[in-house]
């Protein structure tokens, strides 16, 4: 007779399938790149940030956070705070050294104000995040600030209030995976640590302080390579001596990336740049990006060829010179599948992890030449962990673990040498009593009950239905999921008229790339706090590379001279032009779809 269980798991079984023939989908876990990144910006521009941050500090730190960021697939917003948002920039990609420039400019055009609530720049960061994070990048929140709130009373806050929005806001960002590092700045002696340090360690994010731009290459380094699974190389520390000094630079194998070489002196440095074949590279050129600023100097070399290059340094006599290097790898540790299901007590389970790049296993004995691989076991019953060396075979690491009792264990295989290390996800190796519980063995059947029973056409009735229900279902939730994750094609050009005065604003050129599913027209308007009843008009991208605009806010939309009820969508093609006028202020947002 067949078991009422068995026939609903074969039904859920043949549905799944169906649909995945039907629409040639693959299940696959999206897993976090570890060399890419969305970044969310935050910085406190109150006027007491004018004594704790007396330096300007937190410009510097942000602006070195870009030029340290590769113009590959990786995404940067920006917020300023008083007790409300002063500025935004959401997340855009930065794709180009003029994307990089134009997020400069936004940081140095940031403006103070009187009052602080730290819980709003919180708040507003795990929204921009909400709103456009890649599930492919790996999210991470910078905050800068010196940790003190200065309320406005007469607006109505109160301190219990801005501790709960502030308790909620890292709450959502620890469950959402949002590490938030804090740099508290402290020029004034002023700083609250202990909320600062709260916050990063409910997050797992670390907690820096300075009060001047000489410790920020250690920190905006500590941060990159903690959150990308990299290593600082430290390179050399010395003194000027207004000469030509020489400053060895060895990148050690064909799969870096970039090197981000930070060279921080309080004055101005001449430099030169020398190939391993001892040729002069130009500063800058194609693969080679310089970034300067009153505290910094950035090198970052791009695909640079393995072996020993030379970097010159010509700097003000006694100036103190240090200089850090971090390398970016985009290479994963992959572990090997298991080929058994069921383990027990006594089990050696054979374990094999490799590195891979693009989905290719990398064949490289130079880049594991100095690699250790290490196995990190958790016991998920006792809650212990431990670790055992593997064998570097040269291509992968190889080792074993003999389960030691009828326990349920987390495997990962680390990777690392002096210059990044990479951990494989975590694999349940389940030997626990409890695993087979799902098993059963019944007694063999005498007389009556061994008898054959008629076919049960009710439960093959009753389970096709369900069939044709899960299979609906599976395919309606498919349509949700693909219609979610819809790309744009195109660009839009955004000019905004005061309609006071005429001024009108120079296009800014939106790349919609970037966005899946759909986008607000207020996010596209940097989430500035005027615009915000544009929150409601919304960018859907359309077929044959068209944008589809729905209103549902009071602005008035028209085309051509004539309001359009864009309520329920209206369709824009290339070159389109839009005119929305807004109720809260009396300015006009032109859009333009550019294809």
């Amino acid at each position: 007779m067949i078991r009422f269980s068995v026939l609903c798991r074969y039904v859920v079984c043949t549905a799944l399938l169906l649909v995945f023939v039907l629409t040639g989908t693959q299940m696959s876990f999206a897993q976090t790149s570890a060399s890419n990144m969305d970044a969310v910006l935050v910085v406190d521009v109150s006027n007491s940030m004018t004594q704790s941050d007396k330096n300007k500090v937190s410009n510097e730190a942000m602006k070195m956070f870009v030029d340290m960021t590769s113009t590959r697939k990786n995404k940067i917003g920006i917020i300023s705070y008083t007790d409300k948002i002063e500025r935004e920039k959401a997340l855009i990609e930065v794709n180009s050294e003029q994307d990089k420039n134009d997020i400069k400019s936004f940081i140095d055009s940031l403006q103070k104000g009187a009052y602080t609530d730290i819980s709003v720049g919180v708040t507003e960061a795990v929204k921009i995040l909400d709103a456009g994070h890649d599930p492919a990048n790996a999210p991470i929140i910078v905050l800068l600030a010196d940790g003190n709130n200065y309320l406005n009373e007469a607006a109505g806050g109160s301190a219990a209030q801005s501790d709960k929005r502030l308790q909620d806001a890292v709450k959502a960002a620890q469950s959402k995976g949002y590490p938030i590092y804090t740099i508290g700045l402290n020029a004034d002696g002023q700083l609250n640590r202990t909320t600062l340090q709260q916050i990063a360690t409910q997050t797992k994010g670390k907690f820096f302080e300075t009060s001047t731009a000489d410790k920020l290459p250690a920190i905006l380094s500590e941060i990159f390579a903690n959150h990308l699974k990299l290593k600082v190389v430290p390179i050399k520390s010395f003194t000027s001596n207004g000469q030509i000094q020489e400053v060895p630079i060895n990148i050690p194998n064909a799969n870096v990336l970039e090197a981000n070489i930070s060279i921080m002196s309080q004055k101005s440095v001449e430099l030169k740049l020398f190939d391993p074949a001892g040729k002069e590279v130009a500063i800058p050129s194609n693969d080679v990006r310089l970034s300067r600023s009153s505290a910094y100097t950035m090198l970052k070399l791009v695909k640079p060829e393995q072996g020993n290059w030379s970097l010159q340094v010509k700097g003000v006599p006694k100036e103190k010179i240090d200089i850090n290097m971090i390398y970016n790898y985009d290479l994963q540790l992959e572990m090997e599948p298991l080929k058994n299901q069921t383990f027990q007590a006594g089990d050696v389970v054979p374990v094999k992890a490799a590195l891979v790049s693009n989905g290719q296993k990398v064949n490289s004995p130079d880049l594991y030449k100095q690699m250790k691989g290490t196995l990190i076991i958790t016991d998920k019953t006792d809650q212990k962990t431990s670790e055992e060396p593997l064998t570097n075979t040269g291509s992968g690491f190889e080792g074993s673990f003999t389960i030691p009792a009828d326990h349920a264990y987390e495997l990962k295989i680390k990777a690392e040498d002096a210059s990044f290390y990479r951990e494989t996800p975590p694999l349940l190796v389940d030997a626990s009593s409890t695993a087979g519980a799902g098993t059963t063995s019944g007694q063999q059947k005498t007389g009556a009950d061994a008898d054959e029973k008629p076919f049960p056409w009710l439960l093959v009735a009753g389970g096709a239905v369900i069939l044709l229900i899960v299979a609906a279902g599976a395919l309606y939730a498919l349509s949700i999921y693909r219609k979610a994750n819809k790309g744009f094609a195109g660009q839009v050009a955004i000019e905004i008229v005061d309609e006071d005065t005429g001024d009108k604003s120079n296009p800014q050129y939106k790349k919609l790339s970037s966005f899946k599913g759909k986008v607000r027209l207020h996010q596209l308007l940097q989430l500035a706090p005027e615009f915000q009843e544009t929150d409601k008009v919304i960018l859907l991208p359309g077929k044959n590379d068209t944008l589809i605009i729905e209103n549902r806010s009071s602005c008035r939309i028209e085309k051509a001279g004539r309001v359009l009820d864009m309520s329920q969508g209206k369709e824009l093609k290339k070159n389109d032009r839009i005119k929305i006028s807004m109720t809260s202020v009396n300015k006009s947002v032109f859009v333009d779809y550019i294809v």
